[in-house]
């Protein structure tokens, strides 16, 4: 058994000299360790344990981080809706600004700005409609379709290697779920 005694840091009694003696007078009991935190293992998640929503929103953080590291330094990292935007103008040319905010649940403003990004970086053009000289369509730039076509591998590589763990039958089940709450979000089953 080891006796701490004054003189140990532990008692905090201030400084020894050069020939170890004790060079203050105050001494003071050594602090007490709290307690640890709740282990994260063993914390509850109260109502949310019940809730697909905390799990979607949980998952999509964990989803978006991981993209965003796997697409570091390309232009559509870092944000929501541009890789959307980017596969979709690229799959239909002419695609309408306002049909992609539908999809991606965007306002017009906030698509509006996300379009001028894009076309910041070349990746985008657009142009008035030719039946409409209100409206616009969208048309992908050779450096958005080599975009597209990186991004599409880089996509399906980070999903498959994400839901790895997940068995393919649950994967198929999950996907159609959500393939038709998404698709009832957006009024497209009546």
């Amino acid at each position: 058994m080891v006796w701490k005694t004054l003189d140990t840091p532990e008692w905090g009694c201030g400084d020894l000299d050069e020939g170890g003696q004790q060079a203050s007078g105050e001494c003071s009991m050594p602090a007490k360790k709290k307690a640890p935190p709740h282990p994260v293992e063993t914390v509850g998640l109260d109502v949310l344990e019940d809730t697909l929503s905390f799990y979607i929103r949980s998952i999509n953080i964990a989803l978006s981080r991981d993209l965003d590291h796997r697409l570091e330094g390309l232009d559509v990292a870092r944000g929501t809706g541009k890789i959307t935007t980017l596969l979709l103008v690229d799959s239909h040319p002419g695609i309408r600004p306002s049909v992609i905010a539908q999809l991606i649940l965007r306002d017009r403003s906030a698509m509006g700005r996300l379009v001028d990004q894009m076309i910041d970086h070349d990746l985008v053009t657009r142009r008035n409609a030719p039946d409409d000289g209100r409206a616009q369509e969208l048309h992908i730039t050779e450096k958005g379709a080599d975009l597209a076509r990186k991004v599409r591998e880089i996509a399906t590589k980070q999903s498959s290697d994400f839901f790895a763990g997940v068995p393919e039958e649950d994967q198929k089940r999950l996907l159609d779920i959500l393939r038709r709450v998404y698709r009832r979000t957006l009024g497209l089953d009546q």
